[in-house]
């Protein structure tokens, strides 16, 4: 008796983790190292790929709460993350390569689990299974789920690029967190005046970008989570400035005064040896990447030990597919867990991948599905994405919007968002 998993990323190693916990066999498949998609870098499981920030730290946020519910189902990533967090302000970042190293060992090394580093293009018939092979599935696979799940809706993902602290102009930049949460070392902060702002923003929308060879590029979506930073750019001259280069919050010491505009970077490993640029995702040319961004005094002689990136998603259209066991409707014995699911995050995907795991097994022993109550964040999603009363289905991230109204109205923002914390850990003892 045992549960198929279908790839190692944040879905897939939570899913395999709550299964073998549970006593139950897991054959967990994973194509790399032999095969690779153009955004994958790394051996291991569980690879970071756009950001190694797990959003908000604190409970009373809808990122922070998400996290609370996962550390209290005994979430293996949960773990993990807080084992390898950095410096990150308000928010809960990890050193990528402690992460991906320690959830790796912690899978391979589980008496219950056996890794079969193997390609699957076809859906398995001889166990239970979950398919998390995320939204960098390959195409032979991806045909197959597209048959299966009658369509499939396509995305554009970014990621940001990476830079040596070294190559950092310290004296053109300064150390500090938003309001000074987090402590000074948080961030390293590149300011710019407005003659710079301006400069920049006109080489920012008129670099060449890189040339997109999906099928669907001709008609692409972005999801604005990850919109890349030219498009954001092309929208306004100061669209930047109230999105990822906001200077609120922040003084420049040099000045006593706000910046113009700020782009953040965040320390990538506990080294501090490697910053990404924040907000910054791209699908710029490499040179160009160099170029527009060296407009930034304190990148003017940044080295990139990655340049930022493009590739395509693919969601299902899970309303019409998925329940909120994450079970297929029309199959029992097959789930769906991660970003193909529609929920956007990286935590969102493992807290899906817990659920489906839990299933997969509650399945495989007789027992009952576990659906959480919608007043719970992960149960709030996995509503979400088995709403079948979902118009125009677009991937959803964890917030309180898709809560249930509270019983009584709180005007003030913070003292509200505690009560949905609240209310929500109460179903988790």
């Amino acid at each position: 008796m045992y549960v198929n998993v279908l790839g190692a990323g944040l879905a897939g190693c939570e899913a395999a983790w709550q299964i073998a916990q549970r006593g139950i066999q897991v054959r967990l498949f994973e194509m790399k190292p032999k095969k690779k998609t153009p955004a994958h870098s790394s051996d291991l499981f569980c690879e970071l790929i756009c950001s190694n920030s797990l959003k908000a730290a604190r409970v009373e946020s809808a990122a922070g709460l998400l996290k609370e519910e996962m550390r209290r189902l005994d979430s293996l990533l949960m773990q993990c993350a807080d084992q390898c967090a950095v410096p990150a302000g308000g928010a809960l970042a990890v050193d990528r390569n402690a992460f991906s190293t320690m959830v790796t060992n912690k899978l391979t090394e589980h008496p219950n689990i056996k890794v079969i580093e193997k390609e699957i293009i076809d859906f398995p018939s001889d166990a239970v299974t979950i398919v998390a092979t995320g939204p960098l599935t390959s195409d032979a696979f991806a045909e197959k789920i597209i048959e299966r799940c009658g369509g499939s809706l396509h995305f554009f993902d970014a990621a940001a690029p990476i830079v040596t602290a070294e190559s950092i102009d310290m004296e053109s930049a300064f150390t500090a967190s938003r309001y000074d949460k987090g402590g000074d070392d948080a961030y390293i902060n590149c300011p710019m005046n407005k003659e710079e702002y301006d400069a920049f923003h006109a080489a920012l929308i008129s670099a060449e970008r890189a040339p997109r060879h999906d099928v669907d590029v001709m008609n692409p979506k972005v999801y604005e989570g990850c919109m890349p930073v030219e498009i954001l750019a092309g929208r306004g001259l100061d669209t930047l400035r109230f999105g990822p280069m906001k200077p609120v919050g922040l003084r420049d010491p040099r000045t006593g005064h706000r910046p113009w505009a700020v782009l953040q970077l965040r320390t990538e490993n506990s080294e501090k040896t490697l910053y990404n640029l924040v907000g910054f995702q791209t699908n710029l040319k490499f040179s160009e990447q160099k170029r527009v961004f060296g407009m930034i005094p304190a990148l003017k002689n940044a080295e990139y030990v990655r340049y930022g990136v493009m590739h395509r998603n693919t969601f299902l259209d899970s309303p019409k597919i998925l329940g909120a066991d994450y079970a297929v409707k029309d199959d029992p014995d097959l789930f769906f867990a991660g970003q193909m699911t529609g929920v956007e995050g990286y935590m969102e995907s493992a807290s899906s991948g817990l659920l489906a795991g839990i299933n997969a097994a509650a399945r495989v022993s007789r027992g009952h599905p576990v659906i959480l109550p919608k007043e719970t964040m992960m149960g709030a999603l996995a509503d979400y994405i088995a709403n079948a009363q979902t118009k125009d289905f677009q991937p959803m991230g964890a917030n309180l919007g898709i809560l249930p109204p509270l019983e009584t109205h709180i005007r003030d923002k913070r003292e509200r968002a505690a009560a949905y914390a609240a209310r929500s850990l109460q179903y988790f003892g």
